[in-house]
């Protein structure tokens, strides 16, 4: 188990799925966590069970202007903030003849800027902590093109971009870039698509080597290891966590 006592970490689209995955984790291995999301009951309650190391947040990531808040608050809080999971996102997924510009447009500012507007507002902070690590989740998306995903996987390959040109920026600050490519993940984005019933979840898994889908825990188990001092000499990488299916 990865030791994060040294660890402030803010994460986003904390309330459910690999982001509330991700801040249980980062909390039993000694983290302080400050966990926004939109969702503001449920990160109220994940806060609730998290106890006195956590903070939550009310943030929209599309938001410039909110992003600056949270960080001030979160440091206000619990002082200069060494590790940021950009783990918020939305898929509106549709052809390209079907997507509206204003759809493509708001999964645009939700997935590829909110990982800009995080990057930029948490690098003052990060240095005054000394140093830190930026952990940006991407998808298989960001890997290999997908049916229905012209705006989801535009946004999911520029932040495999963006992480690797802010690597090769700030590795000289002792700040870490590295971004993480899930597979087909047990989260209530997966759980609540129409199209995505019992038997199509299994249908899912038989194309994944692994034969089953992810669980978040799984997921969070290699953000924990890219935040934490276990992976200080990783930088700029992209980790696949899919069952195989990218391997294929």
């Amino acid at each position: 188990m990865a030791d994060m006592s040294n660890i402030t970490a803010l994460i986003t689209g904390a309330a459910s799925g690999m982001g509330k995955a991700s801040a249980k984790k980062f909390i039993k291995n000694g983290a302080k966590v400050i966990l926004t999301d939109l969702n503001e009951k449920a990160g109220k309650e994940v806060q609730a069970e998290l106890g006195a190391n956590s903070l939550f947040l009310k943030q929209d990531v599309g938001s410039f202007d909110n992003w600056k808040r949270v960080v001030a608050d979160g440091e206000a809080k619990f002082g200069p903030i060494n590790a940021l999971v950009n783990n918020a996102g939305m898929g509106i997924m549709k052809t390209i003849d079907e997507i509206t510009p204003e759809e493509y447009d708001k999964v645009i500012k939700v997935n590829q800027y909110s990982v800009f507007y995080g990057m930029k507002t948490i690098l003052p902070s990060m240095r005054r902590a000394g140093g830190g690590s930026i952990v940006n989740i991407s998808s298989i998306g960001g890997l290999v093109g997908m049916p229905d995903s012209i705006a989801y996987g535009a946004s999911k390959f520029a932040i495999r971009g963006m992480t690797k040109d802010a690597s090769f920026e700030l590795a000289h600050e002792n700040i870490r870039v590295n971004s993480v490519h899930p597979g087909v993940i047990n989260t209530p984005l997966i759980q609540n698509k129409a199209n995505a019933s019992a038997d199509q979840q299994d249908m899912a898994a038989k194309v994944i080597p692994m034969q089953r889908i992810g669980q978040p825990e799984e997921i969070a188990n290699v953000i924990a290891f890219l935040a934490s001092d276990e992976s200080s000499y990783m930088t700029g990488a992209e980790i696949a966590a899919d069952g195989g299916y990218t391997a294929q």
